[in-house]
């Protein structure tokens, strides 16, 4: 069953911005078990999710996305001590960029995705396109 989704029709497009040791595999993870979330997720692997820049996500979305998800390394983050709590600030900020815009910040989310965290993030996945086709 199709979604509503953006001005044209169709799901919305999520990019997720994901970390290479972290939450690449837990995502990795959800397709081998056949996990189903709609195909018009697109993920870009990162080093550490402390270092994306909110200008990256301000891109995205004036590129075409309709939101960005940002899978955050959590307590695990090989680079950073206080990886989660950088990140939570970058999703902040670009919220307030969005914000400044006269955009939905609510177009933007984080969340901690682990190694094995398949079904939290195909549920993450499913409650967002939700949520974007409601805006």
């Amino acid at each position: 069953m199709a979604t509503a989704g953006p001005p044209g029709g169709g799901r919305p497009k999520i990019l997720v911005f994901s970390t290479n040791n972290i939450s690449d595999p837990g995502i990795d993870l959800a397709g081998s078990q056949h996990m189903a979330y709609s195909p018009s997720v697109k993920v870009i692997s990162v080093p550490c999710s402390g270092g994306i820049n909110p200008n990256w996500v301000l891109y995205a979305l004036e590129a075409g996305f309709d939101g960005v998800f940002i899978a955050a390394d959590g307590g695990d983050c090989a680079f950073l001590p206080d990886c989660t709590s950088r990140t939570a600030r970058i999703a902040e900020r670009a919220q307030g960029m969005l914000k400044e815009r006269g955009k939905d910040p609510r177009r933007v989310k984080m969340a901690a995705i682990c190694s094995v965290c398949s079904e939290p993030f195909v549920s993450h996945m499913r409650q967002f396109t939700e949520a974007l086709s409601k805006l």
